[in-house]
């Protein structure tokens, strides 16, 4: 093969890698025990052993909402990203004083960066929603986390804070039209935009199909659990496009707020989401072993398939799946979690992200393609192509 054949090759191969479109990565998120006695008295849910049994899950990324120091030992030089999370409580105090988020970093990152792969700090969760209202200091505390990272040399660990999907969007049908909710658009939403942009950071939603189902009963529950049927479609009656399930009709209305607000490049996390296999009254007759598995299944395929959103080809970023242990409390709802007490599967879903499994493979078949030019090259004379 003559060099300028070879070059030609080469970069066009290269082209295709770079051009293969990156698939999210699924993670899980996790609460310690709480602290009764019986769960104090699990020796199961050392660190160590929750972090072996999320490895052998095949999760690439874990959040942690509390930021327990040990749980994030646990994970030093293991392939799991972290997404560390900040309680409400400590946001006021992170906002006003530097030095407040200066300590915070240096208790829970300095001593595990980068031998535990920290991708990411959220600053509250559902901020809306807490009590008191911590809405107004949620962005100076970015700010000052950010700032103090920097500072100290850190510039790739990026700072946002996670929002509820039903407190931040007007409308899921259609899509279209959703925007966010004012006041909380203008004076919360649209500035810390604009820092997530500036900062190269990403906006991040709790969304819950399973709490839209239950809010409207129109919606086929085949629709939801991302069921291939026939009739299981909306049309959004503004731009026509059709969606097959209900996931990504609340995904793409959060991307049309973003950008009506004129930030329709910030990335999108999925910082929650999940179907109860357990309810807390005999109303709740959806939240089943069943369909959680159903929607666990639907869910982790879809992400898999790289077909994204109609708004958003690439989709969303990153996906947490709530949550990993039964037993723990969640805005009145039981047994969100994909495994027992007793840390034995409930279900049977591969976690395991496809995305870097393809690029590995695509890689391996360019290797081996030249590989097979370079040999015949050799054997008829032609030395090797430079």
């Amino acid at each position: 093969m003559s060099p300028p054949s070879f070059l030609f090759l080469f970069l066009f191969l290269l082209s295709l890698l770079h051009g293969c479109t990156s698939l999210p990565s699924i993670g899980v998120t996790y609460f310690p025990p709480s602290t009764t006695p019986a769960a104090a008295a699990s020796s199961s849910r050392l660190p160590a052993h929750v972090a072996e049994t999320i490895d052998s899950l095949r999760f690439s990324y874990v959040r942690l909402p509390d930021s327990d120091p040990a749980l994030i030992r646990a994970f030093a030089y293991t392939n799991i990203s972290l997404l560390l999370g900040i309680p409400e409580p400590m946001v006021p105090a992170l906002a006003s004083n530097r030095s407040a988020a200066l300590r915070w970093i240096y208790r829970h990152v300095l001593p595990f960066y980068p031998r535990s792969k920290i991708s990411l700090i959220s600053v509250g969760n559902d901020i809306f929603n807490s009590s008191p209202d911590v809405s107004p200091f949620v962005l100076p505390a970015i700010r000052n986390l950010r700032f103090a990272l920097v500072d100290l040399g850190i510039k790739k660990i990026p700072v946002s804070t996670t929002f509820s999907f039903f407190n931040i969007i007007t409308t899921a049908f259609p899509p279209s039209a959703a925007q966010f909710q004012q006041p909380a658009g203008d004076l919360i939403l649209n500035p810390l935009l604009q820092f997530l942009e500036n900062t190269n950071s990403s906006f991040l939603v709790n969304l819950y199909p399973y709490n839209m189902y239950k809010l409207n009963c129109e919606i086929p529950i085949g629709f939801a659990l991302f069921q291939d049927h026939p009739w299981n479609f909306r049309d959004d009656i503004i731009t026509g496009v059709r969606y097959r399930n209900l996931f990504d009709m609340m995904v793409d209305a959060v991307i049309s707020a973003l950008a009506v607000s004129g930030h329709e490049n910030v990335p999108l996390i999925v910082a929650e989401t999940g179907w109860p296999s357990a309810g807390i009254d005999t109303g709740e007759v959806d939240a089943t072993d069943f369909y959680a598995e159903m929607y666990l299944k639907g869910l982790v395929h879809h992400l898999k398939s790289g077909l994204g959103t109609p708004l958003r080809k690439e989709g969303v970023s990153e996906l947490y799946i709530y949550e990993l242990f039964d037993g723990d409390l969640k805005g009145g709802s039981k047994n969100w979690g994909i495994l027992f007490q007793n840390m034995t599967q409930k279900y049977k879903v591969d976690y395991s992200g496809a995305g870097d499994a393809e690029k590995k493979n695509f890689v391996a078949l360019v290797v081996f393609f030249l590989v097979v030019i370079l040999g015949r090259d050799l054997l008829s004379g032609g030395g090797i192509p430079l």
